[in-house]
């Protein structure tokens, strides 16, 4: 699994003003978001779910290297069988699903094409998981195509979970939005509208990309 732009944005523009003690990475690949949250905050307890066999041996190895090995822990699961088992709820969970329709899939089978599809864990389940698994003054955030965020966003209030926040993303001024950070909770507040663009111009970055990700990246 290859660290990508949206888990990085991800993992640096989810609010943690909340100063949540628990947090769960649903989907962790390498466990980059995870690590983003170790890293950001003073959580006690920082779990992650990986369904990938292969992610999830790197995503322990990853936590293990890490300076914060002891608040980390990664279940080899899938998310509709964690939200089975587990009895506890959490301050915050963020997610960077998978977001392809299945009517979209090319019949490629690979670690990487599986993550982004939307058969192992449709948004329904995920939005569903996450309204049993977080706390009532929680946080959930995540980041989604722009073509799919009202689909989300109407998913998410079936389950009860309100937007609160959301930034549009492009990835230069001349292009459309590509993507949708967004955050929600079980609490109704006044809609907090952002964007960000990530460049002017190939590897130039914009001054708001670099102050919202410099911290995790060593040359920025």
């Amino acid at each position: 699994m290859k660290i990508g732009t949206d888990a990085v944005l991800l993992g640096a523009w989810a609010s943690l003003k909340h100063q949540p003690n628990s947090i769960l990475d649903v989907g962790a690949g390498t466990g980059i978001i995870a690590l983003q949250m170790a890293q950001r905050s003073l959580a006690e307890t920082i779990d992650a779910i990986e369904l990938n066999d292969a992610a999830f041996e790197e995503c322990v190895t990853n936590f293990e290297n890490s300076s914060w090995g002891a608040r980390l822990f990664c279940y080899h699961a899938s998310f509709q069988e964690f939200v089975v088992e587990v009895d506890e709820l959490y301050e915050s969970i963020i997610s960077n699903p998978p977001f392809f329709n299945h009517k979209r899939n090319t019949g490629v089978q690979n670690p990487r094409t599986n993550a982004r599809f939307t058969e192992t864990l449709a948004f329904e389940d995920l939005l569903a998981g996450v309204a049993n698994l977080l706390s009532e003054n929680g946080v959930f955030s995540c980041i989604i195509p722009a073509e799919f965020h009202l689909e989300f966003i109407a998913i998410a209030k079936e389950n009860k979970l309100r937007l609160n926040r959301i930034c549009y993303v492009k990835g230069n001024p001349d292009t459309p939005v590509k993507r949708c950070l967004m955050e929600f909770s079980f609490q109704k507040s006044q809609l907090q509208e952002e964007d960000l663009t990530i460049e002017f111009a190939r590897h130039h970055y914009t001054e708001d990309y670099v102050a919202l990700t410099k911290d995790f990246y060593l040359k920025m």
